[in-house]
């Protein structure tokens, strides 16, 4: 018997997104976005599509997330990004597993990583995954402020068939993303009393760079390849300035 699922998602300015999102998910029996105030048309959008749609201040991601499965239905749930796409072979691999008897409370679920129009195969990118799926009453997100993830309490699966993943809508946008991540990235390690020195702004983006291209082949990426080893590195860099500012109080 297919138990009852809900799909949750937190959201800002998605509107591109939107769409396309509810119908991959078609198959939950709720769906509900947790929006950080949206200045376009993504919870008219929504609302129109049968989602419902809950305003929350955003503060950290974890905050964000688990405020969102306190306000599901159901226990199985799917939490996938509004740039991820659940294609119908995932879909039935999602309904085949939550519906089995097997002691598993969460399901990894690995993406094909897509950006400026490529199919990412390489720079670390290749074993990217998520749990994507989970029982809430054994699961929450961490607490990290960014980069969070599902903590379990009990046994982990790892879906076969991947998620698409369309994180690029342009440089700029990616840029920003990026930006918001060193942001509290450096308040993490501010809370944890870290101060940067010369090693974390002249050894550490190097070493992202050289990783990421070199490491984990992201030189075999193409031109795609170099650029997203490039502004990560940069992003690096990034949160340990953020953090110097943090330090002596600069905006």
């Amino acid at each position: 018997m297919k138990p009852k699922i809900t799909a949750l998602a937190i959201t800002l300015n998605e509107e591109e997104n939107v769409k396309q999102y509810v119908e991959s998910l078609s198959f939950a029996d709720e769906i509900i976005f947790v929006d950080s105030n949206s200045t376009d048309k993504t919870v008219d959008i929504a609302k129109s599509l049968g989602v419902t749609v809950i305003q929350r201040d955003f503060d950290d991601f974890s905050n964000q997330r688990n405020f969102a499965i306190s306000q599901a239905k159901n226990d199985w749930i799917v939490f996938f990004d509004l740039d991820e796409i659940v294609t119908p072979k995932l879909e039935n691999e999602i309904i085949s597993a939550t519906s089995s008897e097997s002691d598993y409370v969460a399901y990894y679920a690995k993406r094909n990583f897509h950006f400026m129009g490529k199919h990412i195969k390489y720079g670390g990118w290749q074993s990217d995954k998520a749990i994507r799926v989970f029982n809430k009453n054994h699961c929450q997100y961490n607490g990290n402020l960014v980069h969070e993830a599902v903590a379990a309490n009990g046994k982990v699966g790892l879906l076969k068939e991947r998620v698409n993943h369309f994180s690029y809508k342009s440089l700029d946008n990616y840029n920003n993303k990026l930006n918001l991540y060193s942001k509290l990235q450096a308040e993490t390690l501010y809370l944890k009393n870290k101060k940067p020195n010369a090693y974390h702004f002249f050894i550490r983006p190097k070493y992202r760079f050289v990783w990421q291209y070199f490491y984990r082949l992201g030189i075999l990426d193409g031109k795609e390849g170099f650029v997203l080893a490039y502004v990560h590195a940069f992003s690096v860099f990034k949160r340990y300035l953020q953090l110097w500012m943090m330090y002596r109080k600069l905006e």
